[in-house]
């Protein structure tokens, strides 16, 4: 990742190179599920504090996957805001069944 990506196209396919290991998908779609009931129980329950949750659960899957089965830079602190987009497309292709949690089949 020499080069700095300039379309978000261009980063998406570089996205999916960087989230080829099978457990790190599989992290990523449980980090971002979770998000998704935290969000529901936070606006349901009319929660404050407990809004800090949401980016400590859906990183924090997300590192791990990176840390220890990936093994690679995340590129959220080069590309945040396409990194989250990514993080959100990628979890609804899987739950819609474009994608699968083995890269090999997408």
């Amino acid at each position: 990742m020499a080069e700095r990506i300039t379309n978000y196209r261009e980063f998406y396919r570089f996205y999916l190179t960087e989230h080829q290991n099978r457990t790190s998908r599989i992290l990523h779609f449980k980090g971002t599920f979770l998000v998704f009931v935290l969000l529901f129980l936070a606006i349901f329950n009319g929660w404050g504090w407990e809004w800090i949750f949401l980016p400590l659960v859906g990183y924090g899957f997300d590192w791990l996957g990176h840390a220890f089965f990936e093994r690679n830079k995340l590129a959220t602190f080069k590309y945040p805001f396409w990194s989250l987009i990514s993080d959100f497309k990628l979890f609804f292709e899987t739950f819609f069944g474009k994608r699968s949690f083995d890269s090999k089949d997408d």
